[in-house]
C-alpha cells in the first residue's frame, strides 16, 4: 500500500490534532498514512513522493517554527517543484498571514497547494477545520 507521509511540528497538540485528521482522512480513501514529527523524519524520504502533508503553526510574527520546521521547509523547497503539498496549521493571533505566505513560497518552489491553500485552525481545531484536514488527506491519497 502506497504511503502518504504527514509531518508535522507542534507545541501544545493542536497542530498535531490537525496532522491525525489528515492521516484519517488518507487512510478512509484507502492508502497508508505516515503521520510523524518533523524531528523525526529527513526531508529525503520525500523526495520521490507525488504528494505530502506539512503542518506547522504560526509562530512569532506569523512564521514557521525556526528550529526545526523552517530548516525542513527550505530542504523541500529545494525537491518541490511538479509535487503537490497539503498545509496545515493552527494559529492564536492574526489572520492566517503565515499560511498564505508558506502556501506562496511552496507555490514559487514549482509545488502545487492541495485545495489552493492551507487548512488553518484558530487554537484547537474545531469540527470544521478536522473536517477539512481530513478531505486535505483524502485529496492527497488520490493523487
Amino acid at each position: 500500500m502506497e504511503k502518504v507521509y504527514v509531518v508535522y511540528w507542534t507545541q501544545s497538540g493542536n497542530t498535531q490534532a490537525m496532522a491525525e485528521a489528515v492521516g484519517k482522512g488518507v487512510e478512509a480513501a484507502g492508502k497508508e498514512a505516515q503521520v510523524v514529527s518533523v524531528s523525526d523524519i529527513s526531508a529525503d524520504v520525500l523526495k520521490d513522493a507525488a504528494g505530502f502533508a506539512l503542518g506547522c503553526p504560526a509562530m512569532g510574527a506569523e512564521e514557521l517554527e525556526e528550529s526545526e520546521m523552517e530548516p525542513f521547509v527550505a530542504e523541500v523547497e529545494a525537491f518541490a517543484s511538479g509535487k503537490t503539498i497539503g498545509l496545515f496549521g493552527s494559529y492564536g493571533w492574526g489572520d492566517g498571514e503565515w499560511m498564505r505566505t508558506w502556501a506562496s513560497r511552496m507555490q514559487n518552489a514549482g509545488a502545487t497547494v492541495a485545495g489552493g491553500e492551507g487548512v488553518i485552525a484558530n487554537e484547537a481545531p474545531d469540527a470544521e477545520a478536522l473536517a477539512a484536514c481530513e478531505e486535505l488527506g483524502k485529496k492527497l491519497a488520490a493523487l
